[in-house]
């Protein structure tokens, strides 16, 4: 299963900005597998937070990155990595101006500790090395109501197993929805991945509103966060 890049037209100022942004910030869906002290290494020197993560990590694993896997407009990914700026992000959106927000914000708030796919997680992952990653995130993703749209829905078997092959021993899967029916998929498939353990937990307070949560509570719908660990 993969998923197309939504190139919503943008201005042509802003379309010039964005090819520009991502010259600097973006990573490409296909190619090698990243070494990610090589990503992060060159704009890292002027960052001493994520610098010092860099040099004091261990050769057994990678540096503590997160892939944040459909970040919508990016202001969970944002605030985050600008709270955290030892944690190295990598997000994944399809939807253009979303991109271009998080590339803004990335501009604005001089956020080295980001960097940027436009295009589908699922390829990007053919980029992952094993064992690699220190977190995973997805933060409310399409829902895909209708029944016959619930084998598009990104959380499956076949993506948590593939997420947890790159997350290194003790690395965290992050799951968020509004959506009850989700939420059960979310936590069975979770819960039947053997190198996995954890459940629902309450909504951590260091978690962002995205957009897409404040638009179900207005709603008067509920959320779910699911909190795993690998173990094995």
């Amino acid at each position: 299963m993969t998923f197309k890049v939504r190139r919503r037209a943008l201005s042509p100022r802003r379309q010039a900005l964005l090819e520009g942004w991502l010259d600097r910030w973006g990573l490409s869906e296909a190619g090698p597998v990243l070494d990610w002290a090589e990503v992060f290494g060159e704009s890292a020197a002027g960052v001493d937070a994520i610098a010092d993560e860099f040099e004091d990590t261990a050769s057994d694993h990678s540096p503590d990155v997160v892939l944040d896997i459909g970040f919508g407009h990016g202001e969970s990914t944002s605030k985050m990595a600008l709270a955290d700026p030892s944690t190295a992000d990598v997000g994944i959106e399809m939807h253009t101006p979303g991109v271009a927000t998080l590339l803004e914000s990335i501009e604005r708030d001089e956020l080295h500790n980001v960097r940027v796919v436009h295009g589908d997680a699922l390829m990007f992952l053919d980029r992952v090395g094993s064992g690699t990653l220190g977190g995973a995130r997805i933060f409310f993703p399409d829902p895909w109501p209708k029944v016959r749209q619930h084998h598009r829905r990104i959380v499956s078997a076949d993506v948590v197993r593939a997420l947890v092959d790159r997350l290194r021993i003790g690395g965290t899967l992050h799951l968020a929805t509004d959506i009850s029916d989700y939420a059960e998929v979310m936590q069975r498939v979770c819960d039947a991945e053997p190198q996995l353990e954890g459940g629902v937990i309450d909504r951590p307070d260091w978690r962002p509103l995205t957009r897409f949560e404040q638009r179900g509570l207005d709603e008067a719908r509920d959320s779910w966060d699911l909190l795993y660990r690998r173990v094995s």
